[in-house]
């Protein structure tokens, strides 16, 4: 297909076999040979993954008010961060609903980085450059010249660390250290969409395809868009577009955790005050069938035979079964028993917790 970009890291994907897809205007490997549920079991089952997801964005903020406007344009509190820490958080509008959800890097007191998401990487980056107009900061747009490899899963460490100049048994759960990963500058954190113990790596372009044949030469399997997104639905992770969108506030979708009303004004405060106090549209929640079937995107969701909501993320996971997120009108949230229409059919269903299978994450 033509009119897709191409990550640093194309030619590898095809000289493996991946099956390459469109993905966020991306061309991107959805599996490669042996399949996505052997890229998944190396994942979840002692090995690691690498994958290669280059095709988000990364936005570097810089200068003397560089806090005030990440407080200002995030939902999370980002005046809690010390040097070398992570925070998961949001990019809101003035209507309280999802421009996108981030991570936020802080590498000193007036340096920061962050990941955006692909398909969001252009409007996000307007939206920052706007509201950068009102303070003393500059934002700048590093995701072309940035390659961002994942290694996920309990080898991980072992992996990388003949690789990494720095000792990585230091590094946190949702901390990071700016070191050398072989020739390259680079940033290594202790994060990840699997629920594995793993890392994300920034690196210059110019290293992508060295360290991603040395870790594959270490044993690293090389991991597809349709298992990463198996591995991310067991934990119940949000993905925009899915759980998240420019229709849904931190209050339907179960992240008021990263939203903190107290830290002062924020872009989107007063409309999450708003709708916290009137009650949510919906509510997003966690569903395991009780009967074969697997729950897809979009299938209606049913209390009583009626339609209460609908899918949102859903799959056979090979530990749970039928697992899917859903959003339902929220008189029906606690409700015990539901259903999903799979085909006409009405399969019964169980409110669940997540995530769905053990998560491994080193806390």
């Amino acid at each position: 297909m033509t009119g897709l970009a191409h990550t640093p890291l194309h030619a590898e994907h095809i000289r493996l076999g991946g099956k390459m897809v469109p993905f966020a205007g991306f061309d991107m490997p959805v599996q490669y040979p042996d399949g996505a549920l052997k890229e998944y079991t190396a994942v979840r089952e002692g090995a690691a993954g690498l994958f290669d997801i280059s095709h988000m964005g990364q936005v570097r903020v810089t200068g003397p008010q560089a806090l005030d406007f990440l407080q200002y344009v995030t939902s999370n509190d980002v005046s809690k961060l010390v040097d070398g820490q992570v925070q998961y958080s949001a990019l809101l509008n003035e209507a309280g609903t999802f421009i996108d959800d981030i991570t936020t890097y802080r590498i000193a007191d007036n340096k920061y980085y962050l990941c955006i998401n692909a398909a969001n990487r252009h409007k996000d980056v307007a939206h920052l450059q706007t509201c950068a107009s009102d303070f003393d900061v500059a934002v700048l747009d590093e995701s072309d010249d940035t390659t961002l490899l994942a290694l996920q899963g309990a080898a991980a460490q072992k992996l990388l660390q003949p690789l990494c100049n720095v000792d990585l048994e230091a590094v946190g759960y949702y901390r990071f250290a700016e070191c050398r990963l072989g020739d390259a500058q680079a940033i290594v954190s202790r994060t990840g969409y699997t629920g594995e113990d793993g890392f994300e790596l920034y690196l210059p372009n110019a290293a992508a395809s060295v360290i991603w044949n040395a870790l594959l030469a270490a044993g690293a399997v090389p991991i597809g868009l349709a298992a990463r997104d198996m591995l991310r639905t067991e934990m119940g992770y949000a993905l925009y577009g899915h759980e998240i969108s420019d229709a849904v506030t931190p209050v339907e979708a179960k992240l008021m955790w990263i939203t903190k009303l107290d830290k002062g004004d924020f872009l989107g405060r007063d409309a999450v005050v708003a709708r916290k106090a009137e009650g949510a549209k919906q509510v997003l929640i966690a569903l395991k069938l009780s009967e074969r079937g697997i729950p897809r995107e979009h299938y209606p969701v049913l209390v009583d035979g009626e339609v209460s909501g609908e899918v949102t993320s859903g799959m056979h996971s090979p530990m749970a079964g039928g697992v899917a997120l859903a959003y339902v009108k929220p008189e029906h949230a606690a409700q015990g028993e539901l259903a999903v229409e799979i085909r006409g059919k009405a399969v019964a269903a169980l409110r669940a917790t997540t995530p769905f299978v053990r998560s491994n994450v080193r806390k």
